[in-house]
């Protein structure tokens, strides 16, 4: 299924409060969300057919969407109706889900006050953001030309999905060298994340992750910063300068995509998995995973 292009796949779209065929689940080429940016969208994964966070993903859903100026014309109990659906329509239990809304097509320009808002959620079977071989010893990390812009000349905390491009442009270079990723600096020159995820590092037993003061809050990193401080490890946010890799000895990123995967190399500078890392992974899992199914297992 992975070698199958995404508008040629099987099975069933929620778009715009109806479930329609895969194949035609279509906008136009002169819709407004393509050429000016004016679309947003979540990344959500179930597990064992239970949605993990699913409130606080619409939740973002939907404040991304004010943030760039319109309202998604659907509740958030309409919306987390719809993905429950949507994943038992396509019989998926571990899967990964895209809620995404748009302005559509009825005026061209700059200004589109009037145009409708549309919105429309797929789910499909996704495995981990970077290849199993690669997760396990750790991603090598390329260092991005593109840095994070300041919140005051664009919409940070927003899930937007222009503000993607520069992510995409950074992560093709970085393959280009032979890099699973990249990660990004902000624009005063501090560490920020990866093109798709959030980063931490360990020093001394101490977890370390940048402010998210210009990228997203995530709602893993938010997740994996609430099961490390239950586990009893310090975790401090802070400015980080890139000078201070050297002085890391573990590094991993985290996103609904990316789960928990753990980093190698970002540069010159190496890192090698640890207990902290590997016991966060496990953790995540067991987070993740249904109390009902984890406890039937048994």
């Amino acid at each position: 299924m992975a070698s199958v292009p995404f508008d040629s796949r099987e099975g069933v779209i929620w778009y715009d409060g109806e479930f329609v065929d895969w194949k035609d689940a279509k906008v136009h080429v002169l819709t407004h969300g393509l050429h000016y940016g004016s679309s947003v969208f979540e990344g959500v994964r179930a597990y064992g057919g239970e949605i993990f966070k699913l409130k606080e993903h619409t939740d973002r859903l939907i404040e991304s969407a004010r943030i760039l100026g319109f309202k998604i014309p659907y509740t958030a109990d309409e919306i987390n109706a719809a993905c429950k659906e949507i994943l038992q329509r396509m019989k998926l239990t571990d899967a990964y889900l895209r809620p995404v809304a748009w302005r559509g097509s009825e005026m061209m320009g700059v200004s589109a006050q009037n145009n409708t808002i549309h919105l429309a959620i797929a789910a499909w079977e996704w495995p981990s953001y970077f290849k199993p071989e690669e997760r396990l010893k750790g991603i090598r990390l390329d260092m991005a030309e593109y840095r994070r812009p300041d919140e005051k000349t664009a919409p940070s905390k927003s899930k937007a999905a222009g503000l993607y491009m520069i992510c995409t442009i950074s992560k093709h270079a970085a393959e280009a060298k032979g890099y699973a990723d990249a990660m990004m600096l902000d624009y005063r020159g501090y560490v920020a994340e990866a093109t798709g995820a959030n980063i931490f590092f360990v020093k001394d037993g101490v977890i370390h992750t940048p402010i998210a003061d210009c990228f997203l809050n995530g709602i893993t990193r938010q997740t994996v910063i609430e099961l490390a401080k239950r586990r009893g490890f310090e975790v401090l946010e802070r400015h980080i300068m890139p000078e201070e890799l050297s002085t890391f000895t573990e590094c991993f990123l985290t996103g609904t995509a990316a789960e928990v995967t753990p980093v190698s190399e970002i540069g010159p500078y190496t890192f090698v998995p640890g207990e902290i890392t590997k016991t966060l992974m496990d953790d995540y899992t067991a987070e993740v995973t249904p109390k009902a199914s984890a406890a039937a297992a048994e």
